[in-house]
C-alpha cells in the first residue's frame, strides 16, 4: 500500500489545491469577484475590469480607477474516512487561513480612445498538510503560491464593440514534503508567461455580452530536492517538474432592468485536459531503488470541467449590493484522485456589497461559501488504491476593498 501511495508523490507542486474551485485556480480575486462569484464579465466597470475583461475598459468614465483587496481565506479540514482494506483509518489535513491581497488599476484614455489596466492577483494555489499516516507519506506538506502581474490595454472599435489585450506574467513558488520510508523536502520556484484576449458589446444599454480567453500557461518549476531513505540523504540537486495553469474561456451575457437590478450569466470552460501526466527531471541520477516511485511519470488525465455562474446587482443610492451562486466540476478523474487533491464538485454562494463614500472612495465587502460534495473512493478504479471516503472540504471567503478614482 505504501508504495502505491509514493507513486503519486514526488514534487508534485500542483497537485493539490486551496479546493474552492475545481482544481487549482482561483476566479475569485476581487471583492466584486467574490460577491459576485466571478459573475462579473459582462457588467463589470470596477478597477477589476482590468482583471475580469479588460474589454469593458473601454466603457468606464474616462478617469482613473485603483481599487486594493485584501482576501481571507479559511479551509476546513478535509477528512478521509477509510472503508474495506482501509477500515479503520479516520484522519483529517490541517484546517488552513491566509491572506491573500490583490491590485486593480485602469487608466483614463491614453493615446486617443485606448485604456490602460493592470491587475496583480493570486490567478492559482493551494495548501494541503497531512499529519497521519497514510496521508503523511504523501503530501506532509504541499504549497503552493502563484502571483499573476497582467497588464492588458483596450480599445473600442465603436461605441458598442471593444476589443482587449494582454499580456501575463506568472511568478510561482513551491515546496513539497513528505515522510516516509523514503521522504523528500523540495523547494522550487519559476517565472513564465502567457496573455489574455477579451471582447465586449453592448449592442443596447440594457444588454452586453463578454467573453474572455486566457492562455495556458505551463509552470516550469525549477529548484533544489533532497531525497532520503531513512536517515541517509541519497540526493541533494536539482530538480524541476512542468505543470499547467490551464487555458480558460468565459461567455457572458447580462441585462438591467429599469429598477436598476442586473442579472448576470457566465458560462466557463476550463481546458484541465492539458494536465496529462505528471514527470519529473533530475539534473543528475537519482539511486535505482527510488527510481519506480519517483522519478516515473504519473498519468493525471485531468479532464474539461464547466462552472455555471449567475450573479445579480442592485445599484441603489450610495450603495450597491451583490449575490452569486456557482456550480463548479472537479477536472480530477476517478482514478486520479488522492491525498494531494481531494477534489470533488461543488456549489458556492455569496453576497456583498460596496459603498460610495464621495465622489472619489468607496469601500467594499463580500464572503463566499463553497460546499464541497463528499468524494467517494473505489480502490477498483483509482491507480492509488485508495477505499474510502474524502468529506469536509468547505471554505469560507471574506473580502474587503478600497476604491478610488482620480
Amino acid at each position: 500500500m505504501k508504495n502505491q501511495l509514493l507513486k503519486i508523490t514526488a514534487l508534485s507542486l500542483c497537485a493539490s489545491s486551496i479546493i474552492y474551485a475545481g482544481g487549482y485556480k482561483i476566479p475569485e480575486v476581487s471583492t466584486n469577484g467574490a460577491a459576485l462569484s466571478a459573475a462579473n464579465v459582462a457588467h463589470a466597470y470596477t478597477a477589476d475590469t482590468a482583471y475580469y475583461n479588460p474589454a469593458n475598459m473601454s466603457f468606464m468614465k474616462d478617469e482613473n480607477a485603483l481599487e486594493v483587496d485584501l482576501m481571507y481565506v479559511g479551509l476546513d479540514a478535509t477528512n478521509f474516512k477509510g472503508s474495506g482494506d482501509m477500515t479503520g483509518i479516520n484522519i483529517d489535513a490541517e484546517s488552513e487561513s491566509f491572506l491573500i491581497p490583490s491590485i486593480n488599476y485602469v487608466s483614463g484614455k491614453i493615446m486617443g480612445d485606448a485604456r490602460i489596466g493592470l491587475s496583480i492577483v493570486v490567478p492559482g494555489g493551494l495548501t494541503k498538510r497531512w499529519e497521519t499516516s497514510p496521508a503523511k507519506d504523501v503530501a506532509e506538506e504541499f504549497t503552493l503560491t502563484v502571483v499573476e502581474i497582467n497588464p492588458t490595454v483596450a480599445y473600442p472599435i465603436n461605441d458598442k464593440l471593444s476589443v482587449a489585450l494582454g499580456l501575463r506574467l506568472v511568478h510561482s513558488e513551491g515546496i513539497v514534503k513528505s515522510s516516509s520510508v523514503a521522504s523528500r523536502d523540495m523547494e522550487g520556484e519559476s517565472i513564465d508567461f502567457g496573455y489574455n484576449l477579451a471582447l465586449s458589446y453592448k449592442p443596447t444599454s440594457n444588454l452586453e455580452f463578454g467573453m474572455t480567453y486566457r492562455s495556458n500557461i505551463d509552470l516550469e518549476e525549477e529548484g533544489n530536492a533532497e531525497l532520503l531513505i531513512g536517515n541517509a540523504k541519497v540526493y541533494d540537486g536539482g530538480a524541476g517538474v512542468t505543470v499547467p495553469l490551464p487555458a480558460l474561456l468565459n461567455i457572458a451575457m447580462a441585462y438591467t432592468f429599469e429598477s436598476k437590478t442586473t442579472v448576470e450569466f457566465v458560462y466557463e470552460r476550463n481546458f484541465w485536459s492539458a494536465y496529462e501526466t505528471l514527470d519529473f527531471e533530475y539534473t543528475s541520477n537519482i539511486p535505482a531503488i527510488l527510481q519506480p516511485t519517483m522519478d516515473a511519470p504519473i498519468a493525471k488525465d485531468w479532464e474539461d470541467t464547466n462552472a455555471f455562474r449567475l450573479g445579480i446587482t442592485q445599484e441603489l443610492d450610495k450603495m450597491t449590493l451583490m449575490a452569486g451562486v456557482v456550480i463548479d466540476e472537479t477536472p480530477v478523474p476517478d482514478q486520479s484522485v488522492s491525498f494531494e487533491l481531494p477534489d470533488s464538485d461543488s456549489v458556492s454562494v455569496s453576497f456583498g456589497g460596496r459603498y460610495q463614500l464621495n465622489d472619489a472612495w468607496n469601500v467594499g465587502m463580500s464572503a463566499l461559501y463553497s460546499m464541497r460534495d463528499e468524494r467517494k473512493v473505489d480502490p477498483d478504479v483509482n491507480e492509488n488504491k485508495l477505499d474510502g471516503e474524502f468529506s469536509n472540504s468547505n471554505v469560507l471567503i471574506l473580502s474587503a476593498g478600497v476604491g478610488y478614482k482620480f
